[in-house]
């Protein structure tokens, strides 16, 4: 039957928006903050969650954007209190910062960064969300944002309004520059806020440090092997921001490629029966709705919770890695202990895997055959893969090379014109796939070296 309005905003589907109009809609920080609060229902039994504030005000819009922007702020809505209407009111609650990703009907995505605290007041009340949706991924500089948001929210509601239109006239910095903020708050007066954007800007939505605190290393290899291979994987915990940090950390763990299924950090109780989807998803369910989840067939369930039996209801996945290379990214992994900073870590762990796609299928280049009138490159799948010396490493190229991942990775590369250099041809398509990330001269040499040997 049909989705409810806003579920189509939850299925991501791999796409790389025309970089102009990427251009374009990169410039603001943000399109909109709103706050959810949940009010009572009529009859006082419950609560739903509503849009109590949104800035800036949409005005002027055609019917037709009146109709997708009413369905995205209902999505919006289910994301920032995905556990439904069964809320006791609280007088204690610890804040938290989540995110979740919107994908439109043209196939661009946008990111919704959600963090929800307890309304300022006296007695027990219900919590409140405030949610930012963005176009641009970049977690850290979003979670700095809400702490001056909700610093601004205690002395009043209109201290937001202020500081949210400076922002939005900001210019977003370029990779490892900083934009600076003035804001005036009553008593403290005039302050100035620096966010400043980290240097690897793909990695920028990622910290692997919630990933590897509720996984062993193999358990992470794994997770990774079944993503690799495109198969179901539901996360299971009771954080939202557990649950959203994990999921973009498996998903950046396939750099340079892209998860091109579903991707639903959390996914709301309504919507539950998404996991009877038979395609390949990567999703996160709060562990009360377990119960709803675990008689599915092959599907790998990764419980992250800290009272756990077992992490895993498990399949074949420790056979799907060539040993050899399993071995080479678990002591890559265990350099992470000398790492002192989130970026310091995050490069060391995406590096490990880097290597994997390297050694596995870096010599990609080489079997990209192009006629001599020009046009469009053939990849030759056979030729590439028996050109494999390693058994193993064959035997997982064989059934890689067959993922939709690998698939649309190469259609890219079939289309770019072929460059003076295989190494240049790697850093077009980089450039192509929107990655304006800065390759360590290690890893830009040991893809031009493999593909010119």
């Amino acid at each position: 039957g049909d989705a409810p309005a806003g579920l189509k905003n939850t299925q991501t589907e791999g796409c790389w928006p025309e970089e102009e109009e990427e251009e374009e809609k990169k410039k603001y920080f943000f399109e909109y903050l709103v706050v959810v609060s949940l009010k009572k229902t009529k009859d006082g039994s419950s609560y739903e969650p509503q849009i109590t504030y949104q800035f800036p005000k949409r005005d002027g819009m055609a019917r037709f954007q009146k109709e997708e922007e009413e369905k995205t702020l209902k999505a919006i809505t289910l994301f920032c209190f995905p556990e439904g209407i069964n809320w006791a009111p609280l007088t204690e609650y610890h804040s938290e910062t989540f995110s979740f990703v919107l994908t439109e009907i043209d196939g661009s995505r946008r990111n919704g960064y959600c963090r929800r605290l307890l309304p300022g007041g006296k007695g027990a009340r219900p919590p409140e969300a405030y949610c930012i949706i963005s176009s641009v991924a970049c977690f850290g500089l979003f979670s700095k944002i809400f702490d001056e948001v909700e610093k601004r929210r205690q002395i009043s509601m209109a201290m937001i309004y202020p500081f949210m239109q400076k922002l939005r006239e900001a210019p977003f910095p370029a990779p490892g520059n900083t934009v600076e903020i003035k804001s005036f708050i009553p008593e403290s007066g005039t302050e100035i806020i620096s966010l400043t954007r980290p240097l690897d800007s793909w990695l920028e939505h990622v910290n692997f440090n919630t990933l590897f605190g509720c996984l062993t290393d193999n358990e992470v290899l794994l997770v990774f092997a079944a993503a690799v291979l495109e198969r179901r994987i539901v996360f299971i915990a009771d954080e939202l921001g557990t649950l959203s940090q994990v999921i973009h950390a498996v998903a950046a763990l396939l750099y340079p490629f892209l998860w091109q299924h579903t991707m639903i950090s959390i996914v709301p109780e309504i919507l539950i029966d998404v996991v009877m989807a038979p395609t390949p998803y990567l999703l996160g369910v709060q562990k009360r709705l377990l119960d709803l989840v675990t008689d599915q067939s092959d599907l790998l369930v990764v419980d992250l919770s800290e009272d756990k039996k077992d992490t895993f209801i498990v399949g074949d996945e420790s056979s799907i890695l060539p040993p050899k290379l399993q071995a080479e990214i678990l002591e890559a992994l265990s350099n992470r202990q000398k790492t002192s900073t989130v970026e310091e870590m995050n490069r060391v762990v995406s590096e490990a895997f880097l290597h994997f796609f390297v050694k596995t299928v870096g010599h990609y280049g080489s079997y990209v055959k192009y006629s001599r009138g020009g046009g469009q490159g053939v990849f030759e799948k056979r030729s590439f893969y028996k050109a494999i010396d390693s058994k193993t490493t064959r035997h997982f190229v064989k059934k890689f090379i067959q993922t939709q991942t690998f698939d649309l990775f190469i259609q890219e590369v079939e289309q770019q014109q072929p460059g003076p250099q295989q190494g240049e041809d790697w850093e077009q398509i980089k450039s192509k796939m929107g990655f304006g990330i800065n390759f360590s001269a290690s890893l830009q040499l040991a893809f031009q070296n493999i593909n010119q040997s």
